[in-house]
């Protein structure tokens, strides 16, 4: 079990008992061969070992009981703390969904649901099962909590915010909900808002890694970048750590150390934190072909189908209620599209969407393997229709309204997407974003991604250069369908020459100038944007990773050569 005590909202015995109320141990019915007097001394053991918070203990006597037919809600829920220590996760599930079966209103047992799934990483999951905690106790502040911590995971800022500020006006001592909110703040660059929040729950739990990176993030923030690196390698020291844990604080070891001009000492903390990654998620993500394999593939494909495929066909319609102009941004992962996005977002005229999978439905129907393409290039309307009804939908869904305005769909690996977005919507505008491809590499390294089959591949210098290699192959292979309608942003002239580039992309939206899209930054933190340049963003226009490659040279090394091909067709330097 996890020791930090600010994780106690993942405790899963006893749930919440609203007051009043109490939950006895009695025995379940038995088959008369049982000693229903043996089985009830043996639940009053295992109660009086979680009572007394030895829950590793009533977790393996629990296990041992439920082996030995003692079906009761509390040994199921115990005996699932016990199989999901030994990374047994879908025994854990199946003895909790029992243990729900027998007692509905167990609001131990749902909690634990939804921690076992949010363990797993199945968000969505995990917070229908805290929804149903809440449904059955608004007060319980835990589950509260626990869903924001799924809807921080899920990239929903604002409704995290919410819910773990509810759950602090429930339980203004809960520290999940008080370092959840710390986490927002410090991700969004309000460090001086997040310090006191960090600093309370270092009071109850020293050297709570959480905690401990939301401080060193200010102490980065406020030029004490020394102290900064002090707080995190101790942090980096600290047996309790996950794995997960140890290598984000790794992660924000090398961005410190990046900060005091020690680009090899932090290359290899980068390195620390990415390695441990991979390990950590090598079952989850890491089987069978990669997310640059199947771009590869895809290409393959690509070849045996006729180009104007892509570039024929009547327009999509257009639904009442459907937006002035469509806009795709995309590009790839640190290319510049967010900045691009918070400026477009700060126009009156502009509804934008950030990095939602709003191409779910198109992707399942044309997309599961890349033999699907050639199906895809041969579909008629009668199949593409539903589906771009599946993509409004889900804009929609996601909490846009883009009716009458220009919406922009934000997503970087759109571009691994663009045969889908052709097909469906031919008379959509495309926006390119582009930047020095060793700076796109490095800086996909060095960020920390909420983990996918396409972010594990950015977690080594070969996997990041032949997924890039492939997103410009792709963009390459499609340019004759897309070159009509499409407009590349090149990030350095847009950090250079910021009113002029910008102008350029309202005329090419039909948007009129407004000033208002200096103050992106202002906006971006309303926004709370949940990719990793929202701390970047918040502090405005910066120059700061124009040319960074350069002082990783010989760390990039190995990669340089793949890359060089597109560096001079973008007409980077060389050096």
């Amino acid at each position: 079990m996890n020791q930090w005590k600010v994780g106690q909202i993942k405790v899963k015995f006893g749930g919440y008992t609203p007051a009043g109320t109490s939950t006895p141990v009695t025995a379940p019915a038995t088959p008369p061969a049982r000693n229903p007097a043996a089985d009830r001394a043996r639940l009053q053991e295992i109660q009086a070992a979680a009572q007394g918070r030895d829950f590793n203990r009533a977790a393996g006597l629990a296990a041992r009981a439920l082996a030995d037919g003692i079906e009761h809600p509390m040994v199921l829920n115990l005996a699932a703390l016990q199989f999901e220590n030994e990374g047994r996760y879908d025994d854990a599930l199946k003895a909790l969904s029992r243990a729900v079966e027998l007692a509905p209103e167990d609001l131990g047992s749902r909690n634990a649901i939804g921690l076992v799934l949010a363990r797993v990483e199945r968000y969505p999951e995990a917070l229908a099962a805290f929804e149903s905690v809440v449904a059955l106790e608004p007060g319980f502040a835990g589950a509260h909590c626990a869903r924001g911590t799924c809807f921080e995971a899920m990239g929903r800022l604002k409704e995290a915010e919410a819910a773990f500020k509810h759950a602090l006006e429930l339980q203004p001592e809960n520290l999940g909900a008080m370092q959840g909110l710390a986490n927002l703040l410090s991700r969004r660059g309000s460090h001086a808002e997040a310090r006191p929040l960090a600093e309370t729950v270092l009071e109850a739990e020293p050297n709570f890694p959480d905690a401990v990176m939301v401080l060193a993030a200010a102490d980065a923030a406020e030029g004490a970048a020394e102290r900064a690196q002090r707080r995190l390698e101790l942090l980096t020291g600290d047996e309790r750590l996950t794995p997960q844990q140890r290598a984000l604080a790794h992660g924000q070891l090398g961005d410190v150390l990046d900060t005091l001009d020690l680009p090899g000492e932090a290359f290899q903390a980068y390195a620390a934190c990415n390695m441990a990654l991979w390990r950590t998620y090598a079952q989850m993500h890491g089987q069978g072909p990669g997310a640059a394999d199947f771009a590869r593939a895809m290409l393959d494909h690509l070849d045996a189908i006729p180009p104007e495929a892509w570039s024929t066909g009547g327009a999509a319609p257009v639904a009442a209620d459907g937006p002035k102009t469509h806009v795709f941004l995309m590009g790839f992962p640190r290319s510049g599209t967010t900045l691009l996005e918070q400026v477009l977002a700060s126009h009156p005229d502009v509804e934008a969407l950030e990095e939602r999978e709003t191409l779910a439905d198109a992707q399942r129907a044309f997309l599961r393997d890349p033999g699907d393409l050639s199906r895809l290039a041969r579909a008629g309307e009668a199949e593409l229709a539903p589906l771009r009804e599946a993509y409004w939908a889900r804009v929609r869904a996601e909490g846009a309204e883009p009716a009458g305005k220009v919406f922009v769909d934000k997503h970087p690996l759109n571009t691994f997407r663009l045969p889908l977005i052709l097909k469906l919507f031919p008379e959509a505008k495309i926006l390119f974003a582009r930047r020095d491809p060793r700076d796109v590499v490095l800086s996909c390294y060095r960020r920390r991604f909420a983990m996918s089959g396409s972010a594990y591949q950015l977690l080594t210098l070969p996997g990041v250069a032949a997924y890039y290699d492939a997103a410009m192959r792709l963009a390459d292979r499609l340019e004759p369908a897309m070159a009509s309608h499409t407009m590349v942003v090149r990030h350095e002239s847009l950090i250079e020459n910021f009113d002029a580039v910008v102008g350029e992309v309202c005329d090419f939206l039909g948007l009129e100038w407004t000033d208002a899209m200096r103050n992106f930054a202002e906006r971006g933190r309303d926004r709370a944007v949940a990719t990793p340049s929202g701390v970047q963003l918040s502090r405005g226009l910066s120059a700061e990773g124009v040319g960074a490659w350069r002082r990783y040279r010989e760390q990039l090394a190995p990669v340089l050569p793949q890359l060089a091909a597109w560096t001079e067709r973008f007409g980077y330097p060389a050096e």
